[in-house]
C-alpha cells in the first residue's frame, strides 16, 4: 500500500486556520477553544506579515508557521498513536526517529495547505471536556457554496496548556487513518519499509 496523506482532512483543517480574522465568530467557548483560537490567530498574523511575503522570505515564513504549530500540536503523541501496537516494540532511538519523521511529514503537508487555501469560513461551535484532562473543540467549515463540514480538534491538557493529539473531519480521524496505513505497510512488509517510505516523503517534500 502506498503512503498516502489524508488530503481531504488536511485541507479542511487548514481552511479553519485562515479566515477567522475576516469573519468574527461567536461561540460558547471555554479555555480549550480559546487556546485553539489563539494558535489560529498567531498563524494568520504570520501569513499577513508583509515583510514575510517578500521574495526570499519563504523559508523564514514557513519556519515561523512551523514553530507556531509545534506549540499547539503534540506530534510525539500523534506519532505514538499513529504507530499503534507497534510503538512499544520500537527501541527509544527508533521511537525518537519515528516521531521526527512523522512530524516532518505532517508539518510539511500542513504548512503547504495553510499557504494555499483561504476560501472557507470557520465557525466555532464550542468545546466539551472529557474527564478533565481531555476535551474536544468543535468547529464547522462553511464552504463558499454554503455547505458545512464538521471538524473536531481532540486535545488534552499538559499543565495549563491544551495540545492537539488528533483531528476528526466528518467522523474520520487523521491519526486512525495514518495508523491503518502504517499497520498495513508493517504487516505486509516491515517496520523498516515504513521508515524508508517516510524518509522518501520527507526528502520529496523538501525538494
Amino acid at each position: 500500500m502506498s503512503m498516502k496523506v489524508y488530503v481531504k482532512s488536511l485541507l479542511l483543517v487548514v481552511a479553519s486556520l485562515l479566515l477567522v480574522m475576516t469573519f468574527p465568530l461567536k461561540s460558547s467557548a471555554g479555555e480549550p477553544t480559546d487556546q485553539i483560537r489563539q494558535t489560529i490567530d498567531d498563524v494568520i498574523k504570520i501569513l499577513n506579515d508583509r515583510e514575510l511575503k517578500k521574495p526570499g522570505k519563504e523559508s523564514e515564513r514557513k519556519a515561523k508557521i512551523r514553530t507556531t504549530i509545534e506549540k499547539r500540536f503534540d506530534f510525539a503523541e500523534m506519532a505514538k498513536r499513529s504507530l499503534g501496537i507497534y510503538w512499544k516494540k520500537r527501541s527509544p532511538d527508533e521511537q525518537k526517529q519515528f516521531v521526527a519523521l512523522f512530524s516532518d511529514l505532517l508539518e510539511d503537508t500542513y504548512i503547504r495547505k495553510i499557504e494555499r487555501y483561504q476560501d472557507e469560513k470557520v465557525i466555532y461551535v464550542g468545546d466539551t471536556e472529557e474527564g478533565g484532562a481531555y476535551a474536544v473543540v468543535k468547529t464547522k467549515i462553511r464552504s463558499t457554496q454554503g455547505s458545512e463540514t464538521p471538524v473536531e480538534y481532540k486535545i488534552f491538557k499538559k499543565g495549563d496548556k491544551w495540545e492537539v493529539y488528533d483531528i476528526i473531519v466528518e467522523g474520520v480521524s487523521i491519526v486512525n487513518n495514518y495508523r491503518t496505513q502504517f499497520n498495513d505497510i508493517i504487516s505486509s512488509s516491515s517496520y523498516e519499509e515504513l521508515v524508508k517510505r517516510l524518509k522518501q516523503k520527507t526528502v520529496k517534500s523538501s525538494q
